[in-house]
């Protein structure tokens, strides 16, 4: 769950953001942390999250540009080892079912203010144009990966169910229970982006990491890679898609399980 990338084409992040950041992290010893359930309940990472949010988003938006893109990197650069954190495998009964018998059964579905509402197996979606990219993945933990990822851009996956003019946001809906899967309240994982990161060239729907399928604990069957952003914006377990005009009154309202819990919704880097 987790990002940060500069480069010459990629403006650096305002300094008071980035030294929020930091400042937070330094201060809670971030190279020891497990998870990111330890960050949600510490003050100095949610109320440093928080702050920036709104300069962020505008300045990167002026500074940067929609179109922007994240640095990529060399296969030289890739990590031996690509670390993987936040749910490593569901425990929802459904998905256990979907990986006992290898995604044949799984297949997204795309809806909300579309025109045409459809449901894509895994092996259609590696029939449609693919791009690989080789990104590093910042956590707000404080590490940070190089990866290999391919997958269908999700612009092509819009095209094809045709989003209405009042779509605003695209929500991501996935597999993983954050609490029991047997709890009444819905705690599945869910994350949402505008759809300037919905179109962007480097958000893609990745159904591979480093040449390999997509495993288990990095999101398997399929993940979204918003390379723009922190890595708890990278939603693994991808089960269904939403395009929506407001998210306001989905949840908490704030647009994804982790910004219902005191994150920022935009994490730009």
């Amino acid at each position: 769950m987790s990002r940060r990338t500069i480069s010459s084409g990629w403006p650096v992040p305002p300094p008071n953001r980035r030294s929020a950041l930091r400042a937070a992290l330094a201060g809670i010893g971030a190279a020891t942390l497990a998870g990111c359930d330890r960050l949600s309940n510490n003050p100095a990472v949610v109320d440093a999250l928080k702050s920036a949010q709104h300069l962020s988003h505008g300045a990167q938006r002026l500074v940067a540009g929609r179109k922007a893109m994240a640095q990529e990197f060399s296969e030289a650069d890739i990590a031996k080892t690509f670390k993987a954190n936040g749910t490593l495998a569901p425990r929802d009964a459904d998905y256990r079912a979907l990986m006992q018998g290898g995604f044949k059964d799984w297949a997204l579905r795309v809806e909300g203010l579309v025109e045409q509402p459809a449901a894509f197996t895994l092996a259609e979606l590696r029939t449609m144009p693919s791009r690989t990219q080789i990104t590093r993945h910042d956590c707000v933990e404080g590490w940070s990966a190089i990866g290999k990822w391919k997958g269908v851009p999700l612009a092509h996956v819009l095209a094809q169910v045709k989003p209405l003019p009042n779509a605003k946001y695209v929500v991501f809906r996935c597999a993983d229970s954050m609490d029991d899967p047997a709890a009444a309240a819905d705690s599945r994982y869910y994350e949402s982006v505008d759809m300037d990161d919905a179109y962007h060239a480097q958000t893609v729907l990745a159904y591979e990491l480093n040449g390999q399928p997509l495993p288990v604990a990095n999101g398997a069957p399929l993940r979204v890679r918003i390379e723009r952003q922190l890595g708890y914006k990278h939603a693994k377990y991808l089960m269904r898609i939403e395009l929506v005009e407001r998210f306001d009154q989905i949840r908490g309202g704030q647009g994804g399980y982790w910004e219902d819990n005191g994150y920022e919704w935009y994490a730009g880097i």
